[in-house]
């Protein structure tokens, strides 16, 4: 197991969804957010059932990082109930999980 955590989100605006994954990464909350278009969500929501095109991202983060992560995603996201489920990582290529410690790091060098 290691301390490398992926956290899935959903939206139905991608603009929104991109723009939201660029302030993470300069805040340094992940190391970055693999976008997936479209994707088709099938889901009951109050009482009615929806079949609706979204957006998804895979932000790769420090394990540590997940509950300020939730909060900030439940603040900024515009659904009242969104996806977010944040997966361990079991094991991982050593340099790329040692690059997402680094790029979440306080103490990491800023980059133009």
């Amino acid at each position: 197991m290691t301390d490398i955590v992926e956290v899935i989100v959903t939206a139905d605006n991608p603009d929104w969804l991109q723009g939201f994954s660029r302030k993470l990464v300069e805040e340094r909350l992940v190391a970055c957010g693999q976008h997936i278009t479209p994707i088709r969500s099938i889901y009951r929501w109050e009482g009615a059932l929806h079949d609706d095109p979204e957006v998804r991202v895979a932000y790769h983060t420090r394990a540590n990082l997940v509950p300020a992560l939730i909060d900030r995603i439940k603040q900024e996201h515009p659904y009242d109930v969104p996806c977010i489920l944040a997966v361990p990582i079991v094991d991982a290529n050593p340099d790329y999980a040692n690059w997402v410690r680094k790029e979440t790091s306080p103490d990491a060098p800023s980059t133009p």
